[in-house]
């Protein structure tokens, strides 16, 4: 393939742009932020999950407390409506010690009730520190995922803009290159990475592989126009004065 010395080296400025694309590719897909939002997430859920879980314990203990309460409190109406009874004087002798026992195991039950409730109440109000502390979490969660979020578009924003530069600067080149050079290049850059690069102190600028002297002799006899390619990477080699040949 045959192209003008000239129009060869333009192919470096191309590989140039091409490398810059490249690499803000790779950095849109490596960027740290990127993990650290996953991380994050997977916190967030966790901390939400925990938060979710404490509160629906809460609740349930919340109505255990309300149940036990109403079953209290049937107790003490039962036992102001014996205690009324026995204030009538309406009542026999035989009834009085039958109310009095009543009162008597009335009291007993209430007593245990409110043991009940009180250790109730008490794991409901260390649920609810596990909770406060829970919710904290949630929000400390959302924070650093906000900040991870926050960096990242940052970054985002200047690799778009460096991309919309290098694209612009790439559609102003291409219209340069015969299409066979064009095809050749894009071919090489799709299969290798890099589709031209300098020939530099006999040496391949892609691959960095250094060339032996059967190679450097027979890219010395070919013409200035004639397309040479690295034979172990394919790279198109521009040959300029920092070539040594």
């Amino acid at each position: 393939m045959k192209a003008e010395p000239a129009v060869q080296r333009q192919l470096l400025e191309l590989a140039k742009v091409d490398a810059e694309l490249s690499r803000v590719e790779h950095r849109r897909r490596t960027l740290p932020e990127l993990a650290e939002i996953d991380a994050a997430e997977k916190t967030l859920r966790e901390r939400r999950d925990a938060l979710v879980s404490a509160q629906t314990a809460a609740s349930d203990l919340d109505r255990e407390i309300a149940r036990q309460e109403k079953e209290i409190e049937s107790v003490r109406a039962r036992g102001d409506r014996d205690r009324k009874l026995m204030a009538s004087g309406s009542v026999s002798a035989k009834q009085m010690t039958d109310i009095q026992h009543e009162l008597d195991t009335l009291a007993r039950r209430q007593t245990s009730l409110e043991d009940d409730q009180l250790e109730v109440m008490e794991r409901r109000e260390a649920l609810e520190m596990d909770a406060n502390r829970t919710a904290a979490e949630v929000d400390q969660a959302e924070q650093a995922l906000a900040d991870a979020q926050r960096r990242r578009d940052e970054t985002f924003a200047d690799l778009d803009t460096t991309r919309a530069r290098r694209e612009e600067d790439r559609a102003k080149l291409v219209p340069r290159f015969p299409e066979d050079l064009l095809r050749l290049y894009e071919r090489v850059r799709a299969a290798k990475g890099i589709g031209a690069a300098l020939l530099r102190a006999r040496r391949c600028g892609a691959c960095q592989l250094e060339l032996d002297r059967s190679t450097v002799s027979e890219i010395k006899a070919a013409p200035e126009d004639e397309v040479v390619q690295c034979d172990n990477c394919g790279a198109i080699m521009v040959r300029t004065l920092e070539s040594g040949l």
